[in-house]
């Protein structure tokens, strides 16, 4: 069994789609970044590399190259999936942090959209939203933070 932690953040940014866990979320700004500043999927991505010792996210999909550029994280993360060949994922648990919006009602979309793109049950993925209670970047609303660990058992 291997376990990996994967942690991003981005900044809020007016004019711009909310998009975590693949779910674009009706917000008036959203995640500011090279991709979809999906934070929640990048969080999930990291640690499935780290799991697997297979670098980063940034090594994979550098801001530097055009081919990313807006590209939907999920899309990341199938291909990330692909590259675990000699393991299987056995769970993932996640937490946003953000102080608004309200995130909880789109969580299990969340959960459905992530074990897609892995190929595995939604059963599989846990996602939990908190907030910081007004302290810090994400308390004031600056921005959305994420952290995600990975469960990996090797394939017999």
């Amino acid at each position: 069994m291997r376990i990996g932690q994967g942690y991003d953040a981005h900044a809020l940014s007016g004019g711009l789609p909310l998009i975590l866990g693949g779910v674009n979320i009706p917000w008036h700004s959203g995640l500011l970044g090279h991709s979809d500043a999906d934070v929640l999927t990048h969080a999930v991505i990291d640690a499935l590399l780290g799991a697997a010792a297979l670098g980063d996210i940034g090594r994979l999909f550098p801001d530097t190259d055009a081919r990313y550029k807006d590209v939907c994280s999920l899309r990341l993360l199938s291909l990330v999936s692909a590259l675990l060949g000699g393991y299987e994922v056995l769970n993932i648990d996640s937490t946003v942090t953000a102080q608004e919006p309200k995130l909880a009602p789109y969580g299990r979309e969340m959960c459905e959209n992530i074990a897609s793109s892995l190929g595995v049950r939604a059963s599989q993925v846990n996602v939990k939203f908190t907030t910081e209670e007004g302290l810090g970047f994400t308390g004031a609303g600056l921005g959305i933070a994420a952290s995600a660990v990975a469960l990996l058992r090797e394939r017999l």
